[in-house]
């Protein structure tokens, strides 16, 4: 491919991607549904099979799915400046519009301004408990399934520390291994190839990264160095989408002051009024932490680390991913993965998204209405947002 050619399919790609990014509202599993239409049904660029596939790959791996899947579609159509195209465009209106809120913030501390995040605070108690109901009738559909999310939840409220959270995510893998039966797999193959050699370059800088970076951090200190270290760790080690990097994210920023629960919730909320990945909520955190690299460069800087490692892993596995999806070990340790990240999304549901937003009865109706709204009457997430900052309005009014 000649370079004009080159440069012509990424904006191509940029476009098509930019048109989804501004249009996919509604959470992981809609944006997969967008993917398809424009995908395998509109442009014809994948079969049902290899779309199938692909989603698989990318539930299995640690990260947010429904990017990954972009990044996938971009890098067979483009390669890597595909993938990169993929994702600029599906990302930066959501990125922009929540560093846009985040710089906003110190300019809304009117008596009416702190009602509407009130309510937005409220939408996150319904949003997140949507989240865990869904995740547990897929993820922890077995008693077994179901004992590894409870010994998740149980052990995160008792012993609510920061580094507890990965360990959780491996206990569940070994009880995975030891406790759960292999899940049915697909024999379908991928059209999607990156050289072996590539895909050990990409894995060893994943590791490197993830090893090297705290130490790094320890031996030359630097504001900026260690907002990407823990943006990227959070990255990282997010297995079951975008609402399990809630807690992570949560216990990254808010114990040590960068920024505060209110701030971290109410951020948290209006990134469900955004189209696009809900992994820009870092772009929102980096942009809002009280630390030295703040404003617009600390949510680039944020929002570059939290994805950085969603491509490296992907790249890395996708040569062996027919290999590793046909076997058994792996297909239970990531069962038990599944039921233990349920298990820390739903501890993450009470602290500290319920303690830090329902007060009184009244808030208990909101949020219940909400849940309901979302689970039952099937309303967008974007809906329940802007209902939920016009009550949030209402009551300051009114009280």
């Amino acid at each position: 491919m000649t370079e004009t050619a080159s440069h012509s399919r990424f904006w191509s790609l940029f476009r098509i991607f930019f048109v989804l990014g501004i249009t996919s509202f509604g959470g992981p599993v809609a944006h997969l549904g967008y993917f398809r239409y424009a995908f395998v049904e509109k442009r014809q660029w994948l079969s049902e099979r290899d779309y199938a596939e692909l989603v698989a790959l990318c539930q299995f791996l640690p990260g947010p799915a429904s990017s990954q899947v972009g990044l996938a579609i971009g890098l067979l159509r483009g390669h890597y400046r595909g993938a990169l195209a993929a994702w600029l465009g599906f990302t930066l209106p959501s990125a922009i519009l929540l560093i846009a809120f985040s710089v906003s913030l110190p300019l809304l501390q009117s008596a009416l301004t702190q009602g509407v995040l009130h309510g937005l605070k409220l939408v996150a108690v319904a949003v997140v408990a949507h989240a865990v109901w869904g995740m547990a009738k897929t993820l922890c559909n077995t008693k077994t399934k179901i004992s590894i999310m409870t010994i998740s939840t149980l052990l995160l409220l008792v012993f609510p520390l920061v580094w507890l959270q990965p360990l959780v995510i491996v206990l569940g893998a070994f009880l995975g291994y030891l406790c759960l039966a292999p899940e049915p797999s697909s024999s379908n193959a991928l059209p999607l190839k990156i050289s072996s050699t590539a895909a050990k370059g990409f894995g060893l800088l994943f590791l490197l990264l993830l090893i090297g970076l705290p130490l790094w951090v320890q031996l030359y200190p630097s504001a900026a160095l260690a907002l990407f270290e823990s943006f990227y760790r959070a990255g990282a080690l997010v297995f079951g989408g975008g609402h399990v990097v809630l807690p992570l994210l949560q216990a990254e920023v808010v114990p040590n002051g960068l920024v505060d629960a209110d701030t971290f919730l109410a951020g948290y909320a209006a990134a469900q009024a955004v189209p696009g990945p809900l992994f820009t909520f870092a772009a929102f955190l980096g942009a809002a932490n009280t630390g030295p690299v703040s404003g617009v460069s600390g949510g680039v800087l944020a929002l570059l680390a939290i994805f950085l490692p969603s491509f490296l892993v992907l790249a890395a596995v996708l040569p062996y991913w027919q290999q590793l999806r046909s076997s058994a070990t792996i297909s239970r340790v990531m069962a038990g993965v599944g039921a233990s990240v349920t298990g820390i999304l739903l501890a993450a549901l009470y602290q500290p998204i319920w303690q830090n937003s329902i007060f009184n009865v009244v808030d208990l109706a909101i949020a219940l209405g909400g849940f309901v709204a979302l689970q039952f009457w099937r309303r967008p997430a974007w809906q329940l947002v802007l209902a939920g900052g016009a009550l949030g309005a209402l009551l300051t009014l009114i009280g």
